[in-house]
């Protein structure tokens, strides 16, 4: 099965430099939305198997304008999932990031993540646990296609280390931009990476062409 984890589009609070964790009604930028409005006609239609979404709103009104061009029968997979929600950011959210990276925290949350528990909040390791067990259940689906989750940059940051097998202290060297695409694929059990914080490429010829066979010598020759 391929994991397609979807970034949410740019929201206000990236406007403002905002860490906005698990505030209420951060809705999209302007810009975000137009993002959202491409995502759409970049994911196109493939077979899917599930969808499971963070219970932020900027993430459902980033989705909202493709799921609203897909199937009804589609449409009923979507799973709210509250593991894939935004770090708890605790007394740090709402606050600027140019204030934050002057806290002593910042040092941790650069160098040791797997340490760092946000005051009042959730520790990173724990968000990483949580993320890994959507993914799982999503694994678990019967039906054909692909799981697709849509849900925040460091979230999706923390599936991908553990996908590759990176220590969760290096999980800063990735980066997921807003309305980014990134592609796991299991069909052979152990994952591998096949797409990486795309913002721009066509996606549908990727998720329904023929799948890959095995690690190859030389990196493959493509589909």
């Amino acid at each position: 099965m391929q994991i397609v984890l979807v970034r949410h589009a740019h929201s206000q609070a990236n406007a403002r430099g905002v860490l906005s964790g698990r505030l209420p009604n951060i809705s999209l930028s302007e810009k975000g939305v137009k993002q959202s409005q491409e995502l759409a006609t970049r994911l196109g239609v493939f077979p899917i198997a599930q969808m499971r979404i963070s219970p932020m709103q900027r993430c459902h009104e980033t989705i909202s304008p493709w799921l609203a061009a897909l199937p009804p029968t589609s449409q009923k997979l979507l799973i709210t999932d509250e593991n894939l929600t935004e770090v708890d950011y605790g007394s740090w959210s709402g606050k600027k990031l140019s204030v934050l990276s002057r806290h002593t925290l910042w040092k941790t949350v650069q160098g040791n993540p797997s340490a760092m528990y946000f005051p009042q909040g959730e520790g990173l390791a724990h968000m990483q646990q949580r993320a890994m067990q959507a993914v799982h259940e999503s694994l678990d689906s019967k039906r054909k296609g692909a799981a697709v989750l849509v849900s925040h940059g460091d979230v999706i940051k923390a599936i991908v280390a553990n996908a590759l097998g990176m220590h969760l202290d290096d999980f800063q060297r990735i980066v997921i931009d807003p309305a980014s695409v990134t592609i796991l694929d299991y069909s052979h059990g152990t994952a591998r990476l096949t797409l990486l914080n795309d913002t721009r490429s066509q996606l549908t010829e990727l998720l329904t062409g023929p799948k890959r066979t095995g690690n190859l010598l030389g990196g493959g020759s493509g589909k």
